[in-house]
């Protein structure tokens, strides 16, 4: 019987020290790698939930940088419409010069021509590309304004904004229909015609206004969307704290409260140890004396 109580000890004591060394083990590596889980084995429910916080992370990823894209490409777009307004108040100032009526043939000749070069300015705004070669002002189509035989200009473009993801099920627009732009150039072109010919430019200044009136709500159409963008990205960037704090919670060591167990567990297989040590130096004669 007492060699069975002894083996039945032994058995125990080595089983108690096996575990306590493992715990220690685990206890140092934690520390040593500020992770208190590094396998799947270890917390399955926990290591699930870190596979799916990391597919999040790079879901993040993606949307902030699709973003990043659409913010750069109408900031791109409302600096283009901000040069255009500029170009269409330019004319707008210059036909107020010519209703003086204080000017002559030569001279309305010579604003008639600056219009000209307004106009193709303008042209050139409103057929630049973001920084995906992508007509800014063409609705989706590979072009947004030509030049016609007759030297006029019209919209080619097509009827389908362009638009970049940035969230789940959402999207935002970054290309414009460039259709209601379409209005400037014909009206820079009556007004260029009107005072060469020295018409009277009441109604042909009222539509330039109107056009520069389209402009500005183009604009303001890209500024709303580019807030929008902004308050999204501030979404992602809280949402991320959030993750990133869960994460920390399931993933990192307490290092602090991991070197107090790891003292603990340390302690308590010194003291066995030594009762084991002491005891398994007993022999049965030892025990009959």
């Amino acid at each position: 019987m007492n060699r069975i109580a002894t083996s039945q000890y032994f058995s125990r004591s080595l089983t108690q020290m096996s575990g306590l060394n493992v715990a220690a083990d685990k206890l140092q590596t934690q520390i040593a790698t500020g992770k208190k889980l590094t396998a799947a084995s270890q917390d399955a429910a926990a290591w699930t939930q870190l596979a799916t916080m990391k597919r999040d992370t790079a879901d993040h990823a993606a949307a902030k940088g699709n973003i990043e894209l659409a913010s750069g490409i109408l900031a791109q777009a409302d600096s283009t419409l901000e040069n255009i307004t500029q170009q269409l108040q330019r004319a707008q100032e210059l036909a107020m010069t010519v209703g003086s009526g204080t000017i002559g043939a030569t001279e309305r000749n010579i604003v008639a021509d600056q219009l000209d070069i307004i106009k193709n300015d303008i042209l050139a705004l409103a057929n630049q590309k973001d920084v995906r070669g992508v007509p800014m002002f063409g609705g989706g189509a590979d072009a947004a304004f030509a030049v016609g035989a007759d030297g006029a200009i019209t919209y080619v473009g097509g009827t389908a904004p362009g638009t970049i993801p940035v969230a789940d099920g959402a999207d935002v627009q970054v290309t414009e229909d460039g259709s209601q732009l379409a209005q400037m150039f014909t009206a820079l072109e009556a007004l260029a015609l009107g005072i060469r010919n020295g018409d009277d430019l009441g109604t042909i200044s009222a539509d330039l206004g109107l056009a520069t009136d389209n402009v500005s709500a183009a604009r303001a159409s890209v500024g709303a969307r580019g807030m929008r963008l902004d308050m999204e990205m501030e979404r992602l960037d809280e949402v991320a704290i959030g993750r990133e704090e869960a994460r920390g919670a399931i993933e990192q060591t307490d290092v602090t409260a991991a070197i107090t167990e790891l003292q603990k567990t340390l302690t308590i297989l010194s003291a066995t140890q030594a009762s084991f040590t002491k005891l398994s130096g007993l022999s049965l004669f030892d025990q009959l004396r």
